[in-house]
């Protein structure tokens, strides 16, 4: 097997942000940024909880 043809896994944050040195305006910016995320991270579960129910629907027969 060749491992120069898969892709490295993605980065994940290593910390949090510095809200102290934000401005009113950037905290609503990073806190819309921050729901956005959320937003993803649910419709992701979603997709994969659909396919979980469908193959145990699948094998259930």
């Amino acid at each position: 097997m060749d491992t120069d043809d898969i892709a490295p896994p993605p980065q994940r944050p290593t910390g949090f942000l510095d809200i102290a040195r934000l401005s009113v305006g950037e905290l609503r910016e990073y806190r819309n940024s921050l729901e956005a995320e959320v937003a993803r991270v649910d419709d992701a579960i979603k997709a994969k909880q659909a396919s979980v129910n469908a193959a145990a629907a699948f094998f259930k027969k």
